[in-house]
């Protein structure tokens, strides 16, 4: 449930359009609803910005649908992460409006009759990848935050080996309140853009690489020690905890 959806319920109240007992009904299930296999947080919209998201390994489809469906009666949009294409097609019809993006393996389902996010902020979130690999993890980052209400831009395949790649994007990087640079490899573009620019910089390793890049592990130890001062860096492939952290700053900047 977030605020657009109380504030329409109060205003039916106070206008007499909605009766007290309906009001009842439809705010039966907050803050939380049990449905047995989980807790639903419907509070989590007011408190956060954003609702609960679906992590889809190690649920199944029913699971997934019965969640998906709580979220989107109390108003809010859904994000279904970590979604394999496959069992998505098993529960799209149950879930009507529902979008997958196969390159960010994930589906979304919008609240209401919206086919897209409601715009709560107008900073740019700009979302950088080192390698054409790394585009799975980048496109989780850029799809979660054009979700939580951000304005998005990509630039991509524009990693170290080819340096000059990454200065056609000087507008954007300009442009941009909050920049995503994600890497894998020897994980040197968040260093790289941090040196550059005087705005966050939210730095993604990602599993991409040889054996000695053990699964990601060189590449988060290389921005851990980043002399590129104020970069933050997630946890290996975490392109939803990246989208999510540049979308709460990006909503905070003052545009």
């Amino acid at each position: 449930m977030d605020r657009a959806y109380l504030y329409d319920l109060l205003e039916k109240i106070s206008r007499g359009d909605l009766s007290a007992r309906k009001a009842v009904e439809l705010l039966k299930n907050f803050p939380s609803e049990n449905l047995g296999f989980a807790r639903v947080d419907h509070h989590r919209s007011l408190r956060r910005g954003q609702p609960e998201v679906i992590y889809a390994p190690g649920k199944t489809g029913r699971q997934i649908v019965a969640v998906a469906q709580s979220i989107r009666k109390s108003g809010c949009d859904v994000i279904i992460s970590r979604l394999d294409e496959k069992t998505f097609k098993t529960f799209k019809r149950q879930l009507g409006s529902a979008v997958y993006y196969a390159d960010a393996r994930l589906a979304v389902v919008f609240g209401g009759r919206r086919k897209k996010p409601k715009p709560v902020t107008s900073t740019l979130v700009l979302v950088c990848c080192a390698g054409t690999s790394d585009i799975p993890v980048a496109e989780e980052a850029a799809l979660t935050a054009w979700m939580m209400g951000c304005p998005v831009e990509r630039l991509y395949d524009v990693g170290v080996a080819g340096l000059h790649r990454l200065f056609d994007g000087k507008e954007l990087l300009a442009a941009a309140g909050v920049i995503v640079a994600v890497a894998g490899m020897e994980g040197a573009l968040p260093s790289v853009i941090g040196g550059l620019v005087d705005k966050p910089v939210i730095a993604v390793p990602t599993s991409v690489g040889y054996g000695a890049s053990l699964q990601g592990l060189a590449a988060l130890l290389a921005m851990l020690n980043s002399c590129a001062s104020g970069v933050t860096v997630v946890n290996i492939d975490n392109g939803f905890g990246a989208g999510v952290a540049a979308a709460t700053i990006a909503r905070k900047i003052k545009g």
